[in-house]
């Protein structure tokens, strides 16, 4: 329950605090004197977006601070807990500060908050209905909605839909992406084992393009060769002209130093560097030999390899820079390959799992689909007697479920509501047939059905009499009032009829003050109760018979309102 309201530099209002009570409040006065804009500060305490225009001129900033009794609002308690709010004498003191430069600080209990936070808690706090909330009722895709909210059965039914539901679609896209990777796989198959088949045939081994390289000089040069190493041979064994080779030459030196090395053994090392050469030469010339002697070449030996070669080379410019590389490739094509064949049995695995979801779905879809026909049958008729008690006892209210074949993120079905509001007229969708007045009259049939439904503490009605009046008026008043029974209520309004049904009355004025205008608020007395509704009902034109009149309307409202109170009781 609102217990205060205090505004200061808001919009008109210089300075106002305001002691709600349970019940009905009412807030009456001239068009323009400021109501709207007593219900705009309010909104902003509930979390609504706040503009720096409605800061007061030469003000620089403007404050609401609500505060709120919430013993009945245990379902509040956790979010509170959660954002570490305490509580003091189980109520909530909630102070929101626009300044110029566009700043919001949000305290509540000492907490400051994000106004997300403080749209959460006003949500819960108070429900809010005006103009806007009459025209939801116009908009077919709000009544699945309202349906839904009517009984707290279908949410939780509807949760355990959704969950089904995200894990359908979810399935569904997996699904999806795979069938077009499948598509794309396919196209790209072909080339994949081309490549594979390419490379494996070449039976690449690491190093083989070097030792081809090496052995493609040897033979491309093997004349060269062939002429070194014979005539190296030639020269070491023979010598040039014939007359002896290093090798001979050398033999002789070694038979003199041997010779000498008996008389003198200093020549002894010396000797022994002529016989190590003189074996080394001798290696090699045999070597030599032996290499010109198995010197036998194949005569398409040079070209193989250099085929060999040349189908490296273009394996390289296709695969990589390395045989290395190119069996790398290799080996990426094969995985590709291996997934693509894996893509059946994945495929196989999400649409067996679709089936599963699809069929779990159908069985809470199915549920959903029950609950709603059963509560829109109660809906219907419980909307129906309200309007009837505002009326309209001709008028037929159907609400209208149907069930679509596909499924969507709310079920599968769609919810019209349809009206008529005179005997032997069809039922029609509300968005074509209902006046402003009737359309006052549903709306307020609505939230008089679920005023004992949900667990909101306080309802705001802005100007609901809008297009009504006369004994029309005076039932919406009787119906507000019995709302109030359950709930308090602040109800702004322009009609005497539904102002005298008031447990306390808010009395809004213009007035000028030096060079500015002032928005003033205060709660009436009971005289000064009889002059407002004299003056609702007569004008200016205040005289003894209108006040005598006020008087009547008063004494009238208040056995009403105990034949009301009765009535819930029971």
């Amino acid at each position: 329950m609102l217990k205060s309201l205090s505004v200061s530099n808001f919009a008109l209002i210089d300075h106002a605090n305001i002691e709600f009570a349970a019940g009905l409040n009412v807030l009456t006065g001239e068009t323009g004197a400021g109501k709207s804009i007593l219900i705009d500060a309010l909104s902003t305490i509930l979390g609504d977006r706040a503009s720096v225009e409605s800061i007061r001129r030469n003000c620089e900033y403007f404050r609401v601070e609500a505060v709120f009794e919430v013993t009945q609002h245990s379902h509040l308690y956790p979010l509170l807990e959660e954002q570490g709010i305490p509580l003091e004498d189980n109520g909530l003191i909630i102070n929101r500060r626009l300044n110029r430069n566009g700043k919001n600080t949000v305290v509540i209990n000492g907490c400051q908050v994000p106004i997300a936070v403080l749209k959460q808690i006003g949500d819960q706090l108070v429900d809010m209905h005006g103009q806007h909330e009459n025209q939801s009722l116009l908009r077919p895709e709000s009544h699945l909605s309202i349906l839904d909210h009517f009984q707290d059965d279908i949410i939780k039914s509807l949760n355990a839909y959704k969950t089904v539901y995200h894990d359908w679609v979810q399935v569904r896209a997996e699904l999806s992406v795979l069938m077009q990777q499948v598509k794309d796989a396919a196209q790209r198959s072909e080339m994949l084992r081309w490549q594979v088949d390419e490379i494996s045939k070449a039976a690449l081994k690491t190093g083989e393009d070097e030792q081809l390289d090496q052995e493609i000089r040897i033979l491309a040069n093997r004349e060269k060769i062939a002429n070194a190493t014979l005539r190296s041979y030639a020269i070491l064994a023979q010598g040039i002209k014939g007359a002896g080779g290093i090798i001979a030459e050398m033999s002789e030196i070694k038979r003199e130093l041997d010779g000498a090395g008996r008389y003198d053994p200093a020549l002894e090392e010396k000797t022994s560097v002529i016989r190590d050469c003189l074996y080394q030469l001798e290696e090699v010339a045999s070597g030599l030999r032996d290499y010109n002697d198995k010197m036998d070449f194949e005569p398409n030996r040079l070209n193989t390899l250099q085929e060999r070669s040349n189908q490296i080379a273009t394996l390289k410019r296709k695969y990589g820079a390395s045989i290395d590389d190119i069996l790398a490739s290799c080996e990426q094509a094969r995985t590709e390959l291996a997934a693509v064949e894996d893509f059946d049995q994945r495929r196989l695995q999400l649409e067996t799992r679709q089936r599963e979801l699809e069929a779990v779905l159908s069985q809470r879809s199915a549920g959903l689909d029950e609950l709603r026909r059963q509560a829109a049958q109660e809906m219907a008729r419980l909307v129906t007697g309200h309007l009837t008690q505002l009326g309209m006892p001709n008028a037929v209210f159907i609400v209208q479920v149907t069930k679509q074949d596909q499924y969507t993120f709310h079920g599968q079905n769609e919810v019209r509501f349809l009206f008529s509001a005179n005997k032997g007229e069809d039922p029609k969708p509300l968005s074509k047939v209902a006046s402003g007045g009737e359309l006052s009259r549903v709306a307020l049939a609505f939230k008089a059905v679920g005023a004992r439904r949900d667990r909101v503490g306080t309802m705001i009605f802005d100007e609901v009499d809008a297009g009504i009046g006369g004994l029309t008026a005076q039932m919406v008043g009787e119906k507000i009032a019995l709302v109030a029974v359950d709930k308090q209520v602040l109800c702004i309004t322009h009609s005497a009829q539904i102002a005298c049904m008031a447990d306390q009355h808010i009395f809004v004025e213009k007035q000028e003050q030096g060079e500015e205008t002032c928005t003033i608020i205060k709660i009436l007395a009971e005289d000064e109760r009889v002059l407002e509704l004299s003056r609702m009902t007569s004008g200016d034109n205040v005289t003894t018979v209108s006040l005598d009149n006020a008087r009547q309307i008063l004494d009238k409202a208040r056995e009403k309102k105990d034949f009301l109170l009765k009535q819930a009781k029971a």
